[in-house]
């Protein structure tokens, strides 16, 4: 109990709140422990509540039809996902598994619906989250429909470099789930890096990449597929 109210105060959507809030939200709280590959849930389930991220990584992402997965987003420690269903009491509109052996935080929905009732400032909080999320999604289809895969790999790189504040950098997701992430597959992907390697822009050796040219990497992911004779 103790581990998991310290945990929820460090959290950017709790850590502004009252001691009797974050109290609050620690006796409703439920850890849950996934190992890789296990699935958390399923789009169409119905609603248990949100998540929180204690230890490990997540991805929400979507199956078509025909099998082919498309990642949504990975998250990590102290981020939340799942909040929309369990405000609005639908289904869940994607699935989540763990993409390592994860611990998570479960908020059940019925009981965070109450301390947003006697706790109004929660709400707002929540709603910060939301809007940041709705963004990000904005951003993705944007992305997913305006450019190609070459400018998505290299959004992706810059931002992993932004992230682990590194050059090189090291790749967090597997080929699999990184093409699956950047909507294509992974001889695709392959042939891409293959790309942006003989562009001189980076250097690949086995899961570290080397930013060469910072600026055509930024260009490229801006949707300048002439950066270098890149093209596809």
């Amino acid at each position: 109990m103790e581990e998991i109210r310290e945990f929820l105060g460090q959290v950017d959507l709790f850590e502004r709140l009252p001691e009797s809030q974050i109290d609050a939200m620690s006796a409703i709280a439920k850890p849950l422990h996934y190992e890789k590959g296990e699935p958390i849930f399923f789009e169409g389930d119905r609603c248990l509540g949100f998540f929180l991220v204690q230890s490990g990584r997540v991805k929400v992402y979507k199956t078509s039809p025909d099998g082919k997965e498309q990642i949504l987003h990975w998250f990590e420690r102290g981020d939340r996902f799942a909040e929309v269903p369990a405000f609005d009491g639908g289904c869940y509109p994607a699935s989540a598994a763990a993409l390592e052996q994860t611990s998570v935080i479960l908020i059940p929905s019925q009981a965070l619906l109450a301390l947003v009732e006697q706790y109004p400032s929660l709400a707002f909080n929540l709603l910060a989250g939301l809007s940041r999320n709705l963004r990000r999604f904005a951003n993705l289809i944007d992305t997913l429909s305006l450019k190609d895969v070459s400018s998505r790999l290299a959004g992706y790189l810059l931002e992993l470099s932004d992230r682990q504040n590194a050059n090189p950098v090291e790749l967090d997701l597997a080929k699999g789930q990184l093409a699956a992430f950047l909507g294509t597959i992974p001889e695709t992907l392959s042939r891409t890096f293959a790309k942006l390697t003989q562009a001189q822009l980076i250097e690949v050796e086995a899961r570290q990449v080397k930013i060469r040219d910072c600026e055509g990497l930024r260009r490229l992911a801006a949707g300048d597929s002439g950066v270098s004779g890149i093209s596809g």
